[in-house]
């Protein structure tokens, strides 16, 4: 009982201490904890003292480390915004933060205007050519920022995203990446000129240590006949306007077409370089700008240089427009390669503008319609200038060849076809271009005194149209419209030259057995029998002498119908002048028979093989 009276009394003793001793160590804890939350509180009063340094030296060669410090004071700004309000502390972060976002805002601009840099001529035309070269694809790349860079325009963008409340970067962004797109593509453009001023051939030499085919690659395909249809053209166009026929005018127009050509060419290659530059904008974009604004973004970056091709396609369209009044139709076909190359680039064009607003989608198509609405307009004052080309002498090739008019309207018809995809609806009117042809050639032709050149003219003209058609695909689209075209055409021919053939009849109708008197055999001739037979021979000899002699200046270029026609005639007056020879040539008609025989049978033959040519 001793022990345990003992024990209670240690046991009330020791409690108390135990006691005691717990909430000492709890005093002690929360001693430590309070000062702990103190040196916790007390860095937000030393935030800005430490951060200072870093903040007004900026962020350049240092991001991760400024970001770190930026992190800092807004966990400051933060604490005394919850905690102490009203303190001077939470101005001196909120001041010190703001400078910090500025200078972030400011490095953001500088690295992008420091390493944005335009791509050159031979890079955007490697781009546009890989597309026809496989192999060539993986090389062209384009590398709009260094990597480095790239990373640190990442980290600024979301971190003013997401800490900066800020959207002023991205209008920072698309008006630098704008600026860039379009000295590009207006580098291009001049490229272009300055090769063809020097060499013709549009590219630069390659670049050192780059791709060594570079400078042997094709540019955008498109057809060559282009430049030799302008200034076939322009010779009708000229001498329509100056009443004059000849080469004089062409000589300052070379250079003209020449321009004509590089423009298109230029313009065309711009159209595709737009399309690939802006789809690798598009692709930085998505990497720096944050995912909503993307769209928006893209629309205002794109819009300075897309508006440029606008500009100058309507521009294209307005020079055509006038080209039309002034009835140089060579100008209007760089409508053509344009225009289809538009329409090839569309859905290219639509797949890159998705997402952007309906006036930036609606800019293409309605060139589009511009371009066809003119191009239209064009073949339908062509078709109503060839009807109302003036029927003048001075217009008239002096051999009966073919008509200039002739070879410009059928090479126009044929540059359409070229473009039948683009200009299919316009070609659907050639009919009218054809038939307006026909009826200004009739009324040419009668310009023409002899009735035998006006044949030639009309027969080398319906034949020189025939031959075109059928070595273009254009009978096919004739015969939609007019399905006996063909026949038709092989009916004139025929028909002109059977009235080429009867200016031969005032020649053998002298020496026809239906003309000629009877004679006895063995009877002898009376003065005025002998009479009759050499007024027949000097008739044929006469006239024989003066159509070679006129017919030899006229002209069949088309080989074949000039050997058929020759020796059609000379069988005919061969035949006739042998049987009249055979019949005559040894009756005693005068004592002179040279003087009335004077070309045997095959030299009758021969005179006529030289017709149609002035070097025989």
């Amino acid at each position: 009982s001793s022990f345990e009276s003992r024990l209670m009394k240690l046991e009330n003793s020791i409690i108390p201490v135990h006691k005691q001793t717990e909430n000492l160590q709890r005093l002690q804890e929360n001693v430590e904890k309070t000062l702990s939350c103190l040196d916790h509180v007390i860095s937000y009063y030393h935030v800005a003292s430490d951060t200072e340094k870093i903040i007004r030296e900026g962020p350049t060669g240092r991001l991760e480390e400024y970001l770190g410090s930026m992190a800092k004071i807004q966990k400051a700004v933060e604490y005394f915004q919850d905690n102490s309000p009203d303190s001077p502390e939470l101005n001196k972060v909120k001041l010190l933060f703001e400078r910090g976002k500025e200078a972030l805002e400011s490095e953001f601009r500088s690295l992008m205007t420091r390493h944005s840099k335009v791509v050159s001529p031979v890079l955007i035309l490697d781009l546009i050519s890989g597309d026809d070269d496989l192999e060539a694809q993986e090389d062209v790349t384009l590398e709009h920022l260094p990597e480095s860079v790239l990373q640190d325009v990442i980290r600024i963008s979301r971190w003013l995203v997401e800490y900066g409340r800020n959207q002023d970067f991205m209008n920072v962004y698309y008006q630098i990446r704008s600026s860039q797109l379009d000295r590009s593509i207006k580098g291009l453009k001049e490229h272009f000129h300055k090769s063809s001023s020097s060499s013709g051939v549009p590219y630069s030499p390659a670049i050192p240590n780059k791709r060594k085919d570079t400078p042997t690659k094709k540019p955008v395909k498109r057809p060559g006949t282009i430049r030799k249809a302008q200034n076939l053209l322009k010779q009708y166009s000229q001498h329509g306007l100056d009443g004059k026929k000849g080469g004089s005018n062409l000589i300052p127009l070379e250079g003209r077409d020449d321009m004509l050509d590089v423009e298109t060419d230029a313009y065309i290659h711009c159209v595709s370089a737009f399309v690939k530059l802006a789809q690798s904008e598009y692709q930085l974009l998505a990497d720096i700008i944050p995912e909503h604004h993307q769209k928006k973004t893209f629309d205002s970056l794109i819009q300075d240089a897309l508006d440029g091709l606008m500009l100058e396609g309507e521009n294209i369209v307005s020079a055509a427009r006038k080209a039309i009044v002034r009835h140089d139709f060579s100008t209007v076909l760089t409508v053509f390669p344009i225009l289809r190359h538009l329409k090839q680039t569309k859905p290219e064009f639509d797949q890159v503008l998705q997402g952007t607003a309906a006036s930036t989608k609606n800019k293409l198509p309605g060139l589009i319609t511009s371009m066809e609405t003119i191009g239209a307009k064009a073949l339908e004052d062509f078709a109503d200038n060839i009807k109302n080309d003036p029927d003048k002498e001075y217009n008239m090739p002096k051999d009966g060849t073919v008509h200039e008019l002739t070879s410009n309207a059928i090479l126009f018809l044929q540059q359409l076809l070229d473009f039948q995809e683009t200009a299919g609806a316009m070609l659907a009117s050639q009919g009218k271009v054809l038939g307006n042809l026909q009826l200004n050639l009739l009324s040419k032709s009668k310009v023409y005194e002899d009735p035998a050149l006006s044949a030639i003219f009309l027969h080398n003209n319906y034949n020189y149209i025939l031959k075109s058609l059928e070595k273009s695909e254009l009978i096919q689209l004739v015969a939609v419209t007019q399905k006996t075209a063909e026949r038709s055409y092989r009916e004139h021919i025929e028909q002109q030259i059977q009235t080429y053939q009867r200016s031969w009849l005032k020649v053998t109708d002298y020496i026809a057995e239906k003309n000629l008197p009877v004679f006895q055999p063995g009877v002898k001739l009376r003065d005025k029998e002998r009479q009759i037979i050499k007024e027949r021979f000097k008739g044929f000899n006469d006239g024989l002498e003066e159509l070679c002699k006129i017919q030899k200046a006229w002209a069949i270029p088309d080989t074949e119908q000039r050997d058929r026609i020759r020796q059609a005639q000379k069988t005919i007056v061969k035949e006739t002048y042998g049987a009249f020879l055979q019949k005559f040539g040894s009756v005693p008609f005068t004592k002179n028979p040279e003087k009335y025989i004077k070309y045997g049978v095959e030299q009758v033959g021969d005179m006529i093989d030289r017709l149609f040519d002035t070097s025989a």
